[in-house]
């Protein structure tokens, strides 16, 4: 089973797990990180190096509820295959429940080491795909 970034990524977005994943299967909103599940080789090699433990398996009860939102944001976010600059405050967000209701954004990540995926469409990263916020994984 793949793994997937749950909401305690959110604000946080470390990225220590990037540059540990063989395939490349990570990629960037604006405040967080998914993985693509049909690319996770399933070699758990990002969950330990996740600081705040936002990665699990899709088959525990906390992956599948993140599931379908790693999915549906890899489909359009950028692949990032190097750690970017972590956030500021980051520290003070790390364990904050229920960040996903009121902090989510559904804006692709604007790190200057993302790319996207060949045989995308290629479109610029501040366009907006998604509406911000998302009932769906609320």
């Amino acid at each position: 089973m793949p793994y997937v970034v749950t909401e305690d990524c959110i604000k946080c977005k470390y990225m220590d797990c990037v540059e540990t994943c063989p395939v490349s299967c990570f990629y960037e909103g604006q405040n967080m990180l998914v993985i693509h599940p049909d690319e996770c080789i399933d070699c758990a090699a990002c969950e330990p190096t996740c600081p705040i433990e936002a990665i699990v398996s899709d088959d525990t009860a906390a992956g599948a509820k993140w599931a379908e939102l790693n999915r549906k944001y890899s489909a359009f976010w950028p692949r990032i295959v190097e750690k970017g600059a972590v956030p500021e405050d980051a520290k003070q967000w790390e364990k904050t429940p229920n960040k996903f209701a009121t902090h989510f954004s559904a804006q692709a990540g604007a790190s200057h080491v993302a790319y996207s995926q060949p045989g995308r469409s290629d479109r610029s990263k501040s366009q907006d795909t998604a509406r911000d916020g998302d009932s769906d994984f609320a």
